[in-house]
């Protein structure tokens, strides 16, 4: 298909995008009316997911299209932030740069630009492997969509007489810490939260919850306030400072969503937005918003922080339909290549399969489960299947959580009831389920080594190391002063 394409590409990458607060992924409160827009004209994949969270992880395995356990990126800091060097079968250039995502587009025909900090943030310049013209506007991460839209715009200015490019545009404004302009009025703080499922008594028991981005540490490790993001609390001390959290996360994914519409009106307006135009709107990874009474961070392998939004308009497609079954961000390089026609290296091993048929015939590429893996801020690889996510923690990350968890999420979406000693059935056909998963990647892996347990051995995941002891200092003398005997107890041998 290479020459013969004639086509646009726009590709919204959000950080940080919680699926179930987009009306299309059935939220009440009208966050995201743009994307929901395009949701309608295009496919809307209801159970896609980060398969290694969060942000590094999450990209690596997206632009790779293997998961962490293979090309090696599971943390945020020590070996695993780095991809695995290729060794002796390395050429002049390495196989990830010539065969990933980006490149894809690049070797389709296509003028690649990319918009995004993430490449400087994480020191992973793999990422921009495939890119004609990257822009960074040097916030590192924390700069906000009002200074990344007005580039995009510009460029399309200067290039709307052209066709066959494609746009990635990153927006981090749902990212911790929420970072809205300070001049603007929150569009939530009058509206209620139908899903009010924090209640008192559930608060309480957040109040005494010991370890990061708790109730009393939304900072992480402590209360204190940035002052570049001042409207972003230290803590929370009441249901209604709780609200007021969610309503800044909510703030930020409109605010995206306008940027969004920004872009999209000026395609519209100058007669680009047609059959020819294609948008792909995804993201890193979720967030926990109370679920074990975490708040604004993503630093679990839960449905919160790894279920993620995917929307794909492409031409020739039947649109407004929703996609049901398993599928994960390495799913999108092998579809991308279907779609355009392009080549992969025959020595390159990727892990997804592709679901263009899904999107263009309505066929049913699903898997029958997906295996997640978090191991930034814990160590923890879970398994969604049927309503159902199972969690094996090796390393709570100094939160207090119990080795197994299993949830069931259709009769419990925020994760409360953990029914892992009532139904040890389902415990043993989930850690079977990632048994089999490690087992089948470890045979195809050309190192010897679970990268998880790199983590492990490293000393813990990066967000915790050298943490403990400041801790505890902290819980003394409080009302959570308790939990200083059971990390002592749990994490021994550890900081």
């Amino acid at each position: 298909m290479k020459g013969e394409i004639v086509l646009k590409i726009l590709f919204f990458d959000i950080d940080t995008l919680r699926a179930d607060h987009m009306g299309c992924y059935g939220y009440d409160r009208n966050t995201s009316p743009v994307m929901d827009s395009v949701a309608k004209e295009g496919v809307c994949f209801d159970n896609y997911y980060c398969p290694n969270a969060p942000c590094l992880p999450s990209r690596a395995s997206l632009v790779s299209g293997q998961y962490g356990i293979h090309n090696g990126i599971v943390g945020h800091g020590g070996t695993t932030a780095d991809m695995r060097l290729q060794g002796d079968t390395r050429r002049f250039t390495d196989s990830i740069s010539d065969n990933g995502l980006f490149m894809q587009f690049r070797k389709g025909g296509f003028n690649t630009v990319s918009f995004s900090t993430f490449a400087e943030r994480h020191s992973a310049w793999w990422f921009n492997s495939g890119f004609n013209e990257c822009y960074n506007v040097g916030g590192h991460g924390e700069e906000s969509a009002e200074e990344i839209t007005p580039l995009v715009l510009d460029w399309l200015e200067r290039h709307k007489e052209k066709d066959n490019w494609m746009l990635h545009i990153h927006y981090w404004d749902p990212h911790t810490p929420y970072r809205t302009p300070a001049d603007r009025k929150n569009r939530f703080d009058k509206e209620k939260l139908s899903d009010n499922w924090i209640t008192e008594d559930i608060f309480k028991e957040h109040l005494l919850h010991i370890g990061p981005h708790s109730a009393n540490e939304v900072a992480m490790w402590n209360d204190s306030v940035n002052p570049k993001y001042p409207k972003q609390p230290g803590k929370l001390r009441n249901l209604d400072e709780v609200k007021q959290l969610i309503d800044l996360y909510d703030d930020g994914v409109k605010y995206t969503d306008e940027n969004i519409g920004m872009v999209l009106d000026y395609l519209k307006k100058n007669n680009l937005y047609g059959d020819d135009l294609a948008i792909i709107i995804t993201a890193d990874h979720g967030e926990d918003l109370g679920e074990f009474g975490v708040y604004a961070e993503h630093g679990m392998a839960d449905e919160p922080v790894c279920r993620i939004p995917l929307i794909i308009k492409w031409p020739g497609m039947e649109g407004g339909r929703h996609v049901q079954g398993f599928y994960d961000n390495v799913d999108l390089l092998p579809t991308i290549t279907e779609l355009l026609g392009t080549e992969i290296a025959e020595n390159y091993q990727f892990d997804g399969r592709s679901f263009a048929p899904a999107l263009l015939r309505g066929e049913d590429c699903s898997k029958p489960y997906a295996v997640l893996t978090q191991c930034a801020h814990v160590c923890q690889r879970s398994v969604r299947f049927e309503n159902y996510i199972y969690i094996r923690t090796l390393h709570g990350g100094y939160h207090l959580l119990p080795d197994e968890m299993l949830f069931d999420l259709e009769e419990d979406p925020h994760e409360q009831n953990n029914l892992a000693k009532a139904r040890p059935e389902l415990c043993n056909k989930g850690a079977r389920m990632i048994l089999n998963w490690v087992d089948e990647m470890m045979k195809t892996s050309a190192f010897d080594v679970d990268p998880l347990w790199t983590v492990i051995r490293e000393g813990g995941p990066y967000h915790c190391k050298g943490r403990l002891k400041q801790y505890e200092e902290r819980l003394a003398g409080t009302s959570r002063e308790f939990g200083i005997t059971e990390l002592e107890e749990k994490y021994k041998g550890f900081d």
